[in-house]
């Protein structure tokens, strides 16, 4: 499996873009998120969302979403086919009915199967959902009343989206056999909504080596050197597991 973030940004980040990534699993790309700045980075990269065989959705803000009505149309009108979109049974009714019907629904086109293959996933189930690609989504905290999910993909990566502090968790996926963490990391405390990096640097040494940090501030370059043996995911970088 090969990860390339799109973005490692913050929701405000505009140098770092959106915090969206694409998988890249034998001969199949799945988007993690697809939220405002993921069209331009896909352009950047030299890609167009035809690339795309799947998006998988972890929560309904703009940094993780807001590309999404791009996308559909651009599958709708030029590409003239249905991705695969695979999002919790718990976001699907509010995925449409608050951020994307106003955009979409049409006379002709009145749900989000007009445009996509919904594939909906339930909570802490593992499931293969395309060849080399097992994903569990695991409820997270991150704004209270606010559903949100992570993802442990192939039994061995661990994808935050966004979350706040939880050690027990992170702790018990390394018990499991986790060997990689894309974490959210906001630089300041105290974190009422996202993992701060004070929150990060307080985890054992066996937890922090392997945790990557994404989800940051645009002033990223004031911490380097300061994310004891936690390191900076890169954008665009290509990352193999």
């Amino acid at each position: 499996m090969n990860v390339q973030m799109l973005g490692t940004g913050s929701a405000f980040a505009k140098k770092y873009y959106n915090t969206n990534a694409l998988i890249y699993c034998e001969d199949r790309t799945v988007m993690l998120d697809c939220g405002i700045t993921a069209p331009l980075s896909l352009h950047q990269l030299g890609k167009t969302f035809n690339d795309i065989d799947a998006l998988m959705i972890s929560h309904i803000h703009a940094d993780h979403i807001g590309g999404m009505e791009e996308f559909a149309l651009q599958m709708k009108y030029i590409f003239k086919r249905k991705p695969a979109l695979f999002i919790m049974e718990t976001l699907i009714d509010t995925l449409w009915e608050t951020s994307l019907q106003g955009g979409l629904k049409q006379d002709e086109f009145k749900s989000l199967d007009d445009y996509f293959e919904v594939h909906l996933l339930k909570e802490n189930r593992s499931i293969q959902l395309l060849p080399g690609f097992n994903v569990k989504a695991i409820r997270t905290s991150h704004i209270p009343g606010k559903l949100s999910y992570s993802f442990l993909i192939n039994e061995t990566f661990f994808y935050s989206a966004d979350m706040r502090f939880d050690a027990e968790l992170l702790d018990t996926l390394v018990q499991q056999g986790c060997t990689t963490i894309f974490h959210d990391c906001q630089f300041t405390s105290p974190g009422a909504v996202h993992t701060t990096l004070d929150e990060l640097k307080s985890l054992p040494e066996y937890i922090q080596k392997r945790v990557m940090l994404m989800h940051y501030d645009d002033n990223r370059v004031n911490y380097e050197g300061q994310t004891g043996t936690m390191t900076f995911v890169e954008q665009h970088h290509l990352y193999s597991f």
